[in-house]
């Protein structure tokens, strides 16, 4: 592995907790009364996606808005993630959850049926030079349930924790006739905190690649430093999660402002975006994304940052408090 490198490290790695899978075992029996919806996908244009064609289903604990039906992984969005009515059903898991050092997305429980295969796919947002990583806890498992990931073969074992690259190649595939593989899915911003769960090996890399360290920010979310509304003009790339160059574009009309829920948001190209303190200096970033993009305003504007691991790069844009 080298100092720089993402490419070069390995595609997964177990973290340093194990959690009691008999505990996990019983918790899992009280919620599987009744059918998961199937699982669905969600684009970064905020779209869910149909549903999964093979029996993969899902029962969210951590979603967009605590919905109790939603089953794919959400994004940025006019609504903060939040616990879902299941997680308290799981309080072995929940207290697992609060342990993990880092802001949580989405956390779902996802049961892949006997028999089912996923196509080969990539997640391209989960990647530590962008600060967002997946984390899996598996419930249930056989030999014969696999995830591929970059060419290898994985069966990990109840209770214990992994984190996979999953924006290289991967699928799942389960040739059992009986069992039905259930992991807990994590969704998690890479802090230096849940950096020091990761092996030895991977600590090089941590310490000195490519890697973007989010910041866990306030514990009460501060005052805007403006009147509100505020309005600004944004590259048209800044809101657009597939736009490789955030910063680029022409400037489009935005408006920040609380919504009827008292959530802060951004509003720009017909979409809403909550926003969530960056840490107590009065940066932001988009709930549901990591600090590769954030804003911070001040005297004259909003300075508009990106980042790509370590890399920084900021952009002035005008803006200020709309006129009354």
């Amino acid at each position: 592995m080298t100092t720089t490198s993402l490419t070069a490290a390995a595609e997964a790695a177990q973290l340093l907790p194990v959690f009691d899978s008999d505990r996990l075992a019983v918790e899992l029996a009280a919620v599987t009364a009744h059918t998961w919806n199937v699982q669905r996908t969600h684009t970064y244009g905020g779209q869910v996606g149909r549903p999964a064609a093979i029996d993969w289903r899902v029962l969210p604990l951590r979603s967009l808005g605590g919905d109790p039906e939603r089953t794919d992984p959400g994004g940025p969005g006019p609504q903060p993630f939040a616990s879902t009515r299941w997680l308290s059903q799981l309080p072995y898991l929940a207290e697992i959850l609060d342990s993990v050092p880092a802001p949580l997305n989405a956390v779902r429980l996802m049961a892949l049926g006997p028999g089912a295969v996923s196509d080969p796919h990539r997640d391209p947002k989960y990647r530590l030079d962008r600060g967002i990583v997946r984390l899996h806890i598996p419930l249930v498992t056989d030999p014969a349930a696999v995830l591929v990931l970059d060419g290898v073969e994985h069966c990990w074992q109840p209770g214990t924790l992994w984190y996979g690259d999953f924006s290289r190649e991967h699928l799942v595939r389960n040739t059992s006739q009986t069992v039905t593989r259930v992991h807990v899915v994590i969704d998690v911003l890479l802090t230096t905190d849940l950096a020091a769960w990761f092996p030895a090996s991977w600590q090089q890399l941590l310490t000195r690649g490519e890697v973007l360290f989010n910041r866990t920010g306030p514990a009460e979310v501060p005052a805007w430093p403006g009147g509100l509304p505020y309005e600004a003009l944004l590259p048209s790339g800044f809101a657009d999660f597939d736009s490789p160059a955030p910063l680029d574009g022409s400037l489009i009309p935005a408006h920040i402002d609380r919504d009827a829920d008292d959530v802060l948001a951004l509003t720009v190209a017909g979409r809403t975006f909550a926003l969530v303190p960056v840490d107590g200096t009065g940066e932001f970033r988009f709930s549901g994304w990591s600090e590769q993009r954030t804003f911070q305003p001040d005297s004259g504007g909003l300075t508009l940052r990106v980042r790509r691991g370590r890399a920084l790069a900021d952009r002035h844009v005008t803006a200020a408090p709309r006129a009354s």
